[in-house]
């Protein structure tokens, strides 16, 4: 009870509750910072599909024009969601086969997607030796 009442007066100075001076206190981002990748993916995503709805309207009301009939919304809107899930199907293929194909060649060691371990060992056996730690003898 004690530790959480001074957790909460640390927070309310300004203070890190882990004691640290030099420690900055924690803000929660707001929330349209926090989810500004997703707004903007959201937005851009919106953006594009109601680029093809109108599009799409353009293209069946002049087919139906040139063939004499009057455009029907009860024939366009299966049209439009079937176009919709080929080309998001399409999408989701492509994008499966990219991260099976890096997760493939990363489990082969391809030399674009790993360090060596020898580079790896240097950067372990430099850190060791920093803290006047021998690498040689754990």
């Amino acid at each position: 009870m004690a530790d959480t009442t001074a957790k909460a007066a640390a927070r309310k100075a300004g203070k890190s509750p882990s004691g640290g001076a030099g420690d900055p206190p924690f803000h929660k981002p707001r929330w349209p910072k926090a989810y500004a990748f997703a707004l903007v993916t959201g937005a851009l995503f919106l953006f594009s599909w109601l680029g093809q709805f109108i599009f799409q309207i353009m293209v069946a009301s002049n087919e139906a024009e040139q063939h004499g009939q009057a455009f029907a919304w009860g024939d366009f809107f299966p049209q439009f969601f079937e176009y919709t899930f080929e080309n998001w199907q399409s999408e989701f293929l492509q994008l499966v086969c990219q991260a099976a194909g890096l997760a493939l060649f990363y489990y082969w060691g391809s030399s674009q997607s790993r360090e060596s371990d020898d580079r790896i060992e240097a950067k372990i056996n430099a850190l060791l030796r920093d803290r006047n730690l021998d690498p040689n003898n754990p």
